[in-house]
């Protein structure tokens, strides 16, 4: 854990393979969800977080003490429409007979205990099956739906392998391709792990010059701009993906959560360490999950 804010959020990457729906891009074009400000609503959260048994340590800031619940209560409020409130049982119907997989680091476990969570509000506690972590990955199971949702664990997506100079990272491998390609839809993440020391986000890059970690932030930044703007990568990312031929789609959460200074652990965690790179569960990755639910289902905004 560090003591700034990680850039591991940067954006996540959906592939759509064997579940296409068609009116996801016209969707989409309709309005740019990902343009907007945090505002303040009450009906918020979504889900009541001391009733998720999938919570980890890492990310339960309320049973770890923190005692300012504010930060529960913002919605992302795109400028030009409105993001549809996550539908837990609308979810597993479209979804029914599916396997969904996030793979990626801790960031993906974050947004992967999110939706498990918020499919799990919905349901009797009978009705899920948890099951044992095979292969690096852990599943849960809606059997009223036939519906699975795994986290498979993956660092870097590419290989590592052990060379006489050490670890070393394949670009042209990956092993694990063949686990994944069982699923209907996959969530990829990656980014946090590619940086040797990791960068960092300080009070600086929010406005706040002198701040060097996120203890004692209450408060999203309001509007829509973020003072340091986005990393270069991301433009990058964005210039690859807009090539790709397949079904894939961008979750371009990089602003959104940049905005949310306030969304982390910080030292209200397990561990008592200064966690400024996760999310508290509930939280901002709740609206990640709700943007993959748009982007996936939403005929009009």
């Amino acid at each position: 854990m560090g003591g700034g804010i990680g850039k591991g959020w940067c954006a996540i990457v959906v592939i759509l393979s064997a579940f296409v729906l068609a009116t996801r891009c016209d969707s989409i074009n309709k309005c740019d969800l990902y343009e907007g400000s945090w505002v303040y609503d009450e009906s918020y959260p979504m889900y009541n977080s001391s009733k998720c048994p999938h919570i980890r340590k890492e990310y339960d800031c309320i049973k770890y003490g923190r005692p300012d619940l504010t930060y529960l209560n913002f919605r992302w409020q795109p400028t030009n429409c409105s993001l549809p409130r996550f539908d837990a049982e609308a979810f597993l119907r479209k979804m029914s007979g599916k396997k969904i997989m996030y793979v990626g680091d801790s960031l993906s476990l974050n947004q992967w205990q999110s939706m498990v969570c918020l499919l799990s509000s919905a349901l009797p506690p009978q009705s899920i099956i948890i099951e044992d972590t095979i292969n690096s990955s852990t599943s849960v199971f809606y059997q009223d739906y036939e519906v699975s949702v795994t986290i498979f664990k993956s660092h870097y997506l590419v290989d590592v392998v052990e060379e006489k100079i050490g670890r070393v990272l394949k670009l042209d491998s990956i092993t694990d391709g063949d686990i994944w390609k069982g699923n209907d839809v996959l969530i990829f993440n990656t980014w946090l792990w590619w940086y040797v020391k990791g960068e960092k986000q300080f009070g600086a890059d929010w406005g706040e010059k002198g701040v060097t970690n996120c203890a004692n932030e209450k408060l999203p930044v309001f509007g829509s701009t973020y003072p340091s703007g986005i990393p270069k990568a991301e433009m990058v990312v964005e210039q690859v993906l807009s090539g790709v031929r397949k079904p894939v789609s961008l979750l371009n959460i990089t602003r959104l959560s940049q905005l949310r200074k306030d969304g982390h652990p910080s030292s209200f965690n397990a561990f008592k360490g200064m966690d400024c790179t996760h999310w508290c569960v509930a939280g901002v990755p709740d609206t990640w999950n709700q943007l993959l639910f748009a982007s996936l289902f939403s005929n009009h905004f």
